[in-house]
């Protein structure tokens, strides 16, 4: 925290040129994708999908292959190249970065199963954020976990930011930052963490029997042994992704009593913090990110500055946009069609400003800093920096 992010970046950046390992002598791994295998936005087996495709192609490629130097300038050097089966693409970075955008959203869809909707969004709470799957994984799915850490690589490498939205705590955990059991739990599960907080809060028996009297009404809790009409609580709880897990031995045959409650609410809180940490799945996923980039550059940078790295911003500057932008043949700023073509953009949402990006680049975001100057024609641009705005080809007045 105490060094400045432009900074940070500097030197990330320097060590990531110094740890090239793919030379210009090595032709570009290449990997083919079938469209029609997502005809109509539908996945019809995860397998199909873009993600699962590359995971199984570029799993016999070497890791050193894909450790190119950043993008820039006007042609860039890319990870792998992608070809479209009975498509003919000329260039490599448009294919590139449609391919990391139709795999964040087989990420965050229901086709793949590595990323888990935060339960907090169901009550509008952080809505549209993911978190990692909880639960104990195979071989396969180990290595697609791999394969999503190599991703998060490449996309720095290539300075394309993804759009994946996540939740901090997966960006804490990324970079070995401890979660906060407070905040990072009520910023994931709003529901458990008031629940838990029911517990804690209980100042005598009559609130507690009120209260396991709510839970067994919402299904949650069944009578006591020693009382029969007297509902309680038993040491269970539901994971994140569902299933009822015994919180202690024989959980599900212990009551939740007036001498245990705070036992109980901590065995909670517990759960839910080792699911948010998913030990198994963010080992893989560190694993795979550290055959792309040095994990000793992760040890800078706050979990923050990580996902601005690696995923930008969900929203577009204008401004910025404005200033990183040529106008060639003669163009000027002060021209009347180009006044009314920032107008209009003015007037977009930031969903419309989304799509026009993605239409003008094949990306939905843009990284938020440029070492350029003052987005004039430097080759020091990231692509897809600078934005040109060109007169249109054929007879004058068309």
């Amino acid at each position: 925290g105490l060094i400045f992010y432009d900074t940070k970046v500097t030197v990330m950046n320097r060590v990531l040129n110094a740890t090239v390992q793919r030379t210009a002598d090595h032709a570009a791994p290449e990997i083919t994708l079938d469209p029609l295998e997502i005809v109509g936005g539908e996945i019809r087996s995860s397998e199909n999908s873009y993600f699962c495709q590359a995971a199984r192609q570029l799993g016999c490629v070497p890791s050193s292959q894909l450790c190119v130097k950043l993008a820039s300038g006007g042609d860039p050097t890319y990870a792998f190249n992608i070809r479209f089966t009975g498509e003919e693409v000329h260039g490599t970075s448009g294919s590139f970065r449609h391919f990391l955008w139709q795999v964040c959203k087989e990420l965050q869809s229901s086709s793949l199963s590595l990323l888990l909707l935060c339960p907090s969004s169901a009550v509008n709470k952080n809505k549209g954020k993911y978190i990692l799957t909880p639960s104990p994984i195979t071989y396969a799915e180990e290595q697609l976990f791999h394969f999503f850490g190599q991703l998060l690589g490449i996309a720095i490498r290539a300075d394309v930011p993804l759009p994946l939205d996540l939740l901090p705590s997966f960006w804490k955990t990324l970079v070995g930052e401890p979660l906060d059991p407070d905040v990072d739990l009520q910023e994931a599960d709003i529901l458990t963490y008031n629940y838990v907080k029911k517990f804690e809060n209980i100042s005598d028996e009559t609130e507690l029997e009120a209260l396991c009297a709510e839970i067994t009404s919402q299904h949650l809790a069944t009578e006591s042994p020693d009382c029969p009409n007297k509902p309680c609580c038993k040491f269970t709880y539901l994971s994140l992704t569902g299933e009822e897990v015994e919180l202690c031995p024989r959980g599900r045959h212990i009551p939740v009593g007036w001498e245990n409650k705070d036992v109980y609410a901590a065995a909670i809180r517990s759960l839910r913090m080792r699911e948010l940490q998913t030990p198994e799945c963010m080992t893989a996923v560190r694993a795979g990110l550290g055959s792309i980039i040095p994990l000793q550059l992760l040890t800078t940078l706050t979990p923050l500055e990580m996902e601005l790295r690696t995923c930008g911003l969900p929203y577009i500057n204008l401004e910025f946009l404005k200033a990183h932008t040529m106008y060639q043949v003669g163009l000027m700023e002060t021209d009347q069609h180009i006044e009314f073509f920032w107008s209009a953009l003015e007037m977009f949402t930031q969903e419309e400003l989304c799509k026009f990006i993605k239409f003008a680049c094949n990306q939905e975001r843009i990284p938020f800093t440029c070492p350029c100057k003052d987005g004039g024609p430097d080759t020091a641009h990231v692509p897809p920096y600078p934005m040109k705005i060109a007169p249109p080809d054929g007879a004058a007045g068309m």
